[in-house]
């Protein structure tokens, strides 16, 4: 398998009873073996008596799964050719490490069950009348290895390599500097958990456990920097990385949950900037709300397969955030927590995201059950010319906590000359002008215990998710514009829940206008964003899903100083950005008032003085109107 130009990296592996069927209707599948994830198969169907718009096809793996504990469902009426009783469906799978079987059912209007839904709040179907079923079909190399990704270690030279098989067998990882090369092996460790370990449902009922595989863990060592693989050269003088947070996955089916067609796109532009970077050396930042499984075991095998094209290619960085651990009986939940750390997680109590990635340092908390300990909570690595810093919003962070005393070390001992760039990420904000009621005590215990080690470090960015759009502060201290680290909040890489925009007092479905000045520019756009930096200036961008081109810019020099760091851009009522502001280009405001203050010259050179004030007025309070995109509750 081809990792980047440079490499070629190889892995050695060592080795019920249902309904009655209906006679009449025949269905059957292009093919009973499929080669690799991804492999479509073509469901074809015939003969079915007085269709109906709610018969289904539901998917099912491993075959013998209770006809209520399908991981999928589709529509017949996807196909144009439903209603004459024939049709058929193409859809591509992934390999789950077990056989699949489709089977055929007919539903109707009076048997919806209005307790049962999606997150769309749409029906889920119910399997009582089951017209055919498929013989079983499963993939040629259903033990893998699949799902590869990499991840730093903190150590030069090294890289992390993981992935997942369908057995628990020794496996080795060979790699060398070239395909003619390969002359280092190194062996992987190897671990999985249990439906027993998980702390609550749907994780640990049948409806939402799979078999998650065993996960094998190897580092590659002695990788010569900035030449062998990835590894990343400190002395090279430059970083690039990739940033977002709640991205989540897409599936090609309907499943028990809502998931996140959008973050195809995300991945596909982030992937086209990686192949344009050539050997220069990368990474990228999840910063929490990483696969939105929520209990759904096979959703985590969909998004790593998903991510496997960039993550096979550059380290992929995470921190957890609530969607991945939080649960009723989480250890840590202070009384003004109660409301905040609720069932987010699914009943996964942080499980599949600490044995999946395995993170720098050796952070972790115990969960008070007989599931493994969580880690993967704080930590922090040099990338370049940056200083990475990662922390959990979902345990203590609090004065005299671990993870407190970490940072406080950890940001007091960088070295600037080195390292003259301080990133700090977590995954719900410290700041941020969404209506996120329910998280405001969790912002002030923020405020209160972080950002002092925040502002006092001078950590230059600071970046948050948990809030689906994007939205960039001035240098920010106590809420007072002026000095401290420029909060962005990049919770928009595919996850479309939100509330609105901070309320207004005397009308909270309507958001207060303008935004407040501390609020740079807020965007309901899909994306994420990009850091360049080298030792004198990190530039950080906002990359837009529909286009791939850049919506926002701020940049930071080395002495701290914030260059666009005041209002240049607000939405215009269209919900798109004012090219009285911002150019397709890319320039900044300073541009635009240039050209401004020449036509105020021209006008009043030319006796136009005060038709052009009526003008100018009219259109500032345009430029600073904007319509919300989605409104929704959860995070």
């Amino acid at each position: 398998m081809m990792m980047n130009s440079s490499i070629t990296l190889f892995f050695f592996l060592t080795i019920f009873i249902g309904p009655s069927i209906s006679e009449s209707v025949s269905l059957s599948i292009s093919s009973n073996s499929l080669s690799k994830s991804n492999n479509s198969v073509t469901i074809n169907w015939s003969r079915v008596d007085s269709p109906s718009q709610l018969d289904w096809i539901g998917i099912y793996s491993p075959p013998n799964s209770s006809l209520y504990n399908y991981i999928g469902y589709l529509y017949l009426n996807t196909s144009p050719t439903w209603e004459s009783g024939s049709g058929s469906i193409t859809i591509p799978l992934i390999n789950l490490r077990s056989k699949y079987k489709l089977r055929i059912f007919r539903w109707s209007e009076s048997e919806i069950i209005p307790t049962r839904h999606d997150h769309d709040h749409n029906p889920l179907p119910q399997p009582k009348h089951l017209l055919a079923e498929t013989e079983e079909f499963e993939f040629e190399q259903r033990h893998g290895p699949d799902q590869i990704h990499l991840a730093l270690t903190g150590e030069v030279g090294e890289i992390r390599v993981m992935f997942v098989s369908g057995h628990g067998k020794e496996s080795v990882v060979r790699y060398g500097s070239g395909p003619d090369r390969m002359d280092q092996v190194v062996e992987t460790r190897v671990g999985r958990y249990e439906m027993e370990d998980m702390c609550d449902s749907p994780a640990n009922q049948s409806v939402g456990w799979r078999d998650p595989g065993f996960i094998h863990d190897g580092v590659m060592v002695n990788l010569k920097p900035g030449k062998s693989f990835v590894s990343p050269d400190e002395d090279s003088g430059e970083t690039i990385a990739f940033l977002y947070g709640d991205m989540g996955t897409a599936t090609p089916y309907n499943t028990f949950v809502r998931t996140q067609d959008e973050s195809i796109s995300t991945i596909k532009w982030i992937a086209r900037d990686i192949e344009s970077l050539g050997d220069k050396p990368a990474m990228i930042s999840h910063i929490g709300d990483i696969s939105y499984a929520r209990g759904y075991s096979w959703l985590w095998d969909h998004f790593f397969n998903q991510i496997e094209p960039v993550a096979s290619k550059v380290p992929y960085h995470v921190c957890i955030g609530n969607h991945e651990y939080d649960w009723p009986l989480q250890p840590w939940k202070p009384d003004w927590a109660m409301y905040i750390y609720a069932k987010d997680g699914g009943g996964e109590c942080g499980i599949p995201y600490s044995l999946k990635f395995n993170m720098p340092g050796n952070s972790s908390e115990s969960t008070g059950s007989r599931a493994p300990a969580t880690r993967n909570l704080y930590y922090s690595f040099n990338f370049g010319v940056v200083h990475f810093v990662y922390l959990s919003t979902e345990t203590n962070f609090l004065k005299g906590s671990k993870q407190y005393e970490f940072l406080k070390k950890d940001l007091e001992s960088v070295d600037r000359v080195k390292t003259p760039f301080v990133v700090v990420q977590g995954h719900r904000p410290m700041y941020t002008t969404s209506n996120e009621v329910r998280d405001r005590p969790i912002r002030e215990k923020m405020l209160e215990h972080l950002e002092p080690l925040l502002v006092d470090n001078n950590v230059n960015l600071a970046l948050w998710g948990h809030v689906h759009r994007y939205e960039r502060f001035c240098p920010i201290n106590n809420f007072t514009c002026g000095s401290g680290p420029v909060h962005v909040v990049i919770g928009m890489a595919g996850q479309d829940w939100q509330p609105i925009w901070e309320p207004r007092p005397n009308h909270l479905t309507d958001p207060i206008f303008p935004q407040p000045a501390r609020s740079i520019y807020r965007g309901g756009e899909f994306g994420y964003t990009k850091l360049i930096a080298n030792k004198e200036k990190l530039t950080f961008t906002y990359i837009g899903n529909h286009d791939g081109e850049t919506h926002d810019a701020v940049e930071i020099l080395a002495s701290g100083k914030v260059i666009n760091g005041e209002i240049t851009n607000m939405m215009t009522d269209e919900g798109k950005h004012s090219d009285d502001s911002r150019g397709k280009s890319g320039k900044t405001s300073y541009s635009w008032y240039a050209l401004g203050a020449a036509v105020v010259l021209f006008c009043l050179l030319s006796g136009y003085l005060v038709g052009l004030r009526s003008r100018a007025k009219k259109e500032t309070v345009t430029n600073k109107e904007w319509t919300p995109v989605k409104t929704t509750e959860e995070a």
